[in-house]
């Protein structure tokens, strides 16, 4: 009896935890605070499951109670013995129908907005995106701006207001791309170009990360998103391309070695030396083949 004792009282402490545990967070937890309409729709998501499962919760525990309080062994009912049952067919059809209900609720909703984030978003589809290419490398996030003719390392400007379509891609092991506020992970990998749109509505920096262990510096991959003003990004996009140094092929490949450096900026891009359109076949050997043949 004193073992049920203390049982009954951690769980009605459980739920006081819960509260205070979620109170003494003083700061914003990234993926809750979404800063644009693909972190939008991927929170309304969350709120959606997070509500529907607590659903679920609320209905087991009041059953539970109920149960525990009615049919609970008491004075009057000591020799008391449950009559031999075959089985309820309405609650064996309630308790197979139910899941497969919540799993229906939970499935449409994420199928939709799955499919309807592989496009830019309806609020900007008149918009045209900004194309950045992004390649992963021991320790380091490379981003490439085919049509401004920059590269920068381990941080990246982007216009807000405007959606932009980042090609992942890696050269070295598969990672994951991820800016928890302006939206989910995607993996890159060698060999191919996965395509993840995003867009900041507001100003600011936003941190991204790696979010899959490659390595032994991988926790050291993380890089900084900037949203300015469509005129600073202009200004900052001149300003790259008239003081910025050129990027060579030897400087790139001494870069992709597995290596941890700083931000790094410059106005060229090593997509001038690959078919754009062929760059999942281009991977570390192929540029350290090209530059041994220049040699």
């Amino acid at each position: 009896m004193e073992l049920k004792g203390k049982l009954y009282k951690l769980f009605l402490l459980l739920p006081a935890s819960f509260v205070l545990f979620l109170s003494g967070c003083s700061e914003k937890i990234a993926v809750l605070n979404p800063q644009g309409p693909v972190a939008k729709s991927q929170y309304n998501l969350i709120v959606w499951s997070f509500a529907l499962m607590l659903t679920v919760i609320a209905v087991v525990f009041i059953l539970f109670t109920i149960i525990v309080i009615r049919y609970r062994e008491r004075p009057d009912n000591m020799d008391y013995e449950p009559p031999e049952q075959e089985g309820n067919t309405l609650l064996e059809i309630l308790w197979t129908a139910f899941p497969v209900l919540i799993v229906i609720a939970l499935a449409i909703p994420t199928v939709k907005t799955t499919y309807a984030l592989e496009k830019a978003p309806k609020e900007t589809a008149h918009v045209e995106p900004v194309t950045i290419y992004v390649t992963s490398a021991n320790w380091k996030w490379i981003f490439s701006y085919p049509e401004e003719d920059i590269e920068t390392v381990n941080y990246v400007n982007i216009p807000k207001g405007v959606p932009v379509n980042f090609k992942l891609t890696s050269l070295g092991p598969m990672n994951s791309f991820w800016v928890p506020e302006l939206g989910g992970q995607k993996y890159t990998m060698n060999g191919m170009v996965m395509d993840l749109i995003l867009q900041a509505d507001y100003e600011g920096d936003y941190l991204g990360r790696s979010a899959n262990f490659s390595g032994e510096h991988f926790t050291d991959m993380e890089f900084t998103v900037t949203s300015q003003s469509p005129e600073d990004y202009k200004n900052w996009v001149k300003e790259v391309q008239d003081t910025a140094p050129r990027l060579t092929e030897k400087k790139f490949l001494d870069l992709i070695e597995p290596t941890v450096v700083g931000r790094q900026t410059y106005s060229s891009n090593h997509l001038l030396w690959v078919d754009q359109h062929n760059i999942e076949y281009c991977d570390y050997n192929y540029f350290k083949n090209r530059l041994n043949k220049d040699k």
